[in-house]
């Protein structure tokens, strides 16, 4: 029997963001504060929607989903990396390593349904204003969020059981501060062919299908806007959709800026860590901000709860 086939690995190692003591407590600082933020004001933007009858339309029952996602996908991560920056112990067990992977995986992939139907939303709305309430509806809306939930969660066990069925019978060194695909993977000692393959297709398949769905979406948009005469109804079209528009540069931007660079031996190890940051926490920080700022209604719906 190859005992490389045997899997002997019972823990793995999460390399940190920086194993400087002077840097350590500040960079733990930052991201606690950066976390309470993220919980904060994407709670802020689920209780006032839930408060504010206005808002309770399919447009932002999809928002309501967003805030969610931006509260569970930095929970899936920033928990453990605020425990390695305070403490020695960078371990983490390989079914909590499996687990970590699998939520992660499940809510960024839930994201980018949901971003796609959240375009179909705005396509409907200013493309067919009249028929809007028609086409969606609440039986719709929910029919879209279970599908987005769905598809998320079915995709992530699938490539989970694949990463998981390798062979670690070497380094059990992460080379990030979570357990994701690509470095778990480089850990393998048995052939990753299958693994690589799965992530490349059904990955690339379903994810540029959703980004498909959002470009074509906002194509149509924008065709449309240009189309409308007056400068003051082209200013409250593009007023509904804004909000969502900057979101998903800010979430496609920072994945392919966190998954697509071309590779260069400038790029160190930490660095790449820390643009990593970009994804995983930084944008679930800014998506709340971004609908308050551009969006008058949550503005009104937030102002509200602050004065309640």
């Amino acid at each position: 029997m190859d005992l490389y086939n045997l899997t002997t690995v019972t823990q793995f190692i999460l390399i940190g963001l920086s194993d400087l003591p002077e840097v350590r407590y500040p960079l733990f600082l930052t991201f606690v504060i950066i976390y309470q933020v993220t919980l904060a004001g994407n709670g802020a933007i689920l209780l006032a929607i839930g408060i504010e009858k206005k808002l309770h339309t399919p447009m932002y029952f999809l928002l309501a989903n967003l805030s969610l996602l931006d509260i569970f996908c930095p929970s899936a991560t920033v928990p453990k990396m605020l425990q390695n920056l305070l403490t020695e112990d960078h371990s983490i067990s390989f079914v909590g390593c499996a687990l970590q992977l699998y939520f992660l995986v499940a809510l960024a992939g839930t994201e980018v349904f949901l971003l796609a139907a959240m375009a179909y939303d705005r396509y409907v709305a200013i493309c067919f204003p009249l028929r809007y309430t028609l086409i969606m509806t609440n039986m719709r809306c929910v029919q879209l969020l279970i599908g987005t939930w769905t598809a998320g969660f079915l995709n992530s066990l699938l490539h989970t059981m694949m990463t998981f069925s390798l062979s670690f019978c070497r380094s059990n060194r992460v080379n990030q501060y979570y357990c994701d695909i690509p470095p778990v993977v480089a850990l393998s000692c048995s052939s990753t062919y299958m693994a690589e393959m799965l992530v490349l297709v059904v990955g690339g398949i379903l994810g540029i299908s959703a980004f498909l769905t959002t470009l074509v979406s906002y194509m149509y948009i924008i065709s449309t806007i240009l189309k409308i005469r007056s400068a003051e109804g082209k200013r409250k079209a593009f007023s509904t959709c804004a909000s969502h528009l900057t979101v998903v540069c800010l979430f496609y931007g920072t994945t392919i800026f966190t998954y697509i660079r071309p590779s260069s031996s400038q790029h160190s190890p930490t660095r790449d860590r820390l643009i990593s940051m970009l994804y995983g926490v930084i944008t679930p920080m800014l998506n709340p901000m971004i609908y308050s700022l551009r969006n008058t209604e949550v503005k009104g719906a937030l102002r509200k709860l602050l004065c309640f």
